[in-house]
């Protein structure tokens, strides 16, 4: 078992912030791994972290002190997960790509580059007889749809969960790569396609969740054994506070959902880290995409790294303070990263083999939930599935349990929010009813009244009635 490796990054002051607040900053550094943090009120904290990046640092600290342990464990079969966390605008994706993926100053470069460059030397030094090859996936989570961002036409893949491979992305697009300009061109293709927008925070706000997957397998020609290590990169986009971002219309429903599926995330590491260790404690991966995702980064077999992105101006210390927790929080999260090995024979066997068609996925489905539900039951999951697109091809009984999993969660999910709606309808009715209960009263009471000051009663309660809604 090992511990998430948590660091913390402090960007510079924007044009912005020293324009509204100066040189004045909210943190005062102790050491390289200990920092105070002071809120509104002047009243402060201390964090400790594995290490902590402060405005100064540069590109190859972090990249060096957090990412390149994890790289080296990829290339020997040991699946690793780095994730930027931050609100928006805290400096997240420059520290995960640079000012531009394709850029040639080795100062400014983000980990996604040095990645890269990591992957393919580590390769090219490899003393062993092995054959290398290297895939790489590009996905976001925009508006809980997990989008391929290789091909725009697969706007909504589904997640599921293997075995031997632990969460895959049914049918994402793969690209082998053979070097690393190949590799670079690849990623700048797929950012290109990533959903982005404009907010007073961000000139450039990401409106999505992304993430990059580098599958790195290795034929070993002497043990006649495959083993095989999977990279991935989160770039998540940043928390918002409507009232800072001026966030309206569309962009306003993004950062809805992207609020929502953070705070999701939340709650996994709550789950994780405030549990009993002698009960198993129930982890809801399955309320978003995202946690689903990071299901095996969070609490399985993974090497994972975290980096929390903060600003150090006194007018984002609220946000820097909850990111900071979030941090802290994580820190006590336990993963099991083990080495995968694959045989040639079920490797070649598993290639060799195709996979079951859209329709045997669906009855398989049905006739598996048919055991569980009534016929009525059976004939609305077979609408939802029609409306929704929930098609799997499940591989093995683990697969298929898998996707029922889903699809009853989501059904769950759609009663939850059709009996909230109606509770919500009722309580309207009631509040409704009420007043005219009390208009009813109060007309008895005049009626019982003398002719005059019925009348008179009558006309004021009509003209308060004008101005006092349920009167």
């Amino acid at each position: 078992m090992s511990n998430v490796t948590v660091c913390v990054r402090f960007r510079p002051l924007s044009s912005k912030e020293k324009r509204d607040l100066g040189d004045n900053i909210c943190i005062q550094s102790m050491d390289s791994e200990t920092f105070i943090i002071k809120d509104e009120k002047e009243e402060g904290f201390t964090f400790s972290f594995d290490k902590v990046f402060y405005e100064e640092s540069n590109q190859a600290d972090v990249y060096e002190f957090l990412v390149l342990p994890i790289v080296r464990d990829t290339v020997n079969s040991i699946n690793g997960t780095i994730i930027t966390y931050g609100q928006t605008g805290a400096g997240k994706t420059y520290s995960m790509e640079g000012p531009n993926i394709l850029e040639s100053d080795e100062k400014k470069k983000g980990i996604l580059p040095r990645v890269v460059d990591g992957l393919f030397a580590c390769i090219k030094t490899s003393a062993d007889p092995t054959k290398y090859t290297v895939k790489l996936s590009m996905v976001e989570i925009y508006m809980e749809k997990v989008r391929d961002l290789f091909d725009l036409s697969k706007d909504n893949i589904q997640i599921k969960e293997s075995k031997t491979q632990g969460i895959v992305l049914s049918g994402a697009t793969e690209i082998s790569l053979s070097d690393t300009a190949e590799a670079l061109q690849s990623l700048s293709s797929g950012i290109a396609n990533r959903a982005i927008g404009e907010t007073q925070m961000n000139m450039a706000s990401s409106r999505s969740h992304c993430v990059y997957m580098f599958t790195l397998n290795q034929e070993s020609i002497s043990e006649k054994r495959v083993k095989s290590g999977k990279l991935i990169l989160v770039d998540l986009a940043g928390s918002e506070k409507v009232e800072k971002t001026g966030a309206e219309g569309r962009v306003l429903e993004e950062a809805k959902t992207i609020n929502k599926s953070l705070s999701a995330l939340g709650n996994v590491i709550n789950a994780l880290t405030c549990g009993s260790p002698a009960k198993a404690n129930h982890i809801p991966y399955r309320d978003s995409k995202l946690t689903r995702m990071l299901q095996d980064a969070l609490g399985g077999n993974s090497r994972t790294a975290l980096l929390c992105c903060c600003s150090p101006s006194p007018s984002n210390a609220s946000e820097s303070l909850s990111t900071l927790r979030f941090g802290a929080r994580a820190k006590h999260i336990k993963t099991s990263p083990l080495v995968i090995k694959v045989s040639e024979e079920k490797c070649s066997k598993k290639n060799g083999d195709a996979s079951g068609t859209r329709d045997e996925s669906f009855e398989k489905i049905l006739e598996k939930m048919s055991e569980r539900l009534n016929d009525e039951d059976i004939k609305l999951l077979e609408e939802l599935f029609i409306q929704a697109g929930l098609f799997v091809d499940p591989d093995s009984e683990e697969d298929l349990e898998s996707a029922i999993q889903d699809v009853v969660q989501q059904t769950i999910s759609s009663l939850m929010k059709a009996v909230e709606e109606l509770r919500s309808t009722v309580e309207m009715l009631q509040r409704e009813n009420n007043a005219m209960k009390g208009r009813l009263a109060v007309a008895e009471r005049c009626d019982a009244l003398p002719g005059k000051n019925a009348d008179f009663l009558q006309k004021i309660f009509g003209f308060l009635s004008s101005f006092i809604p349920g009167m």
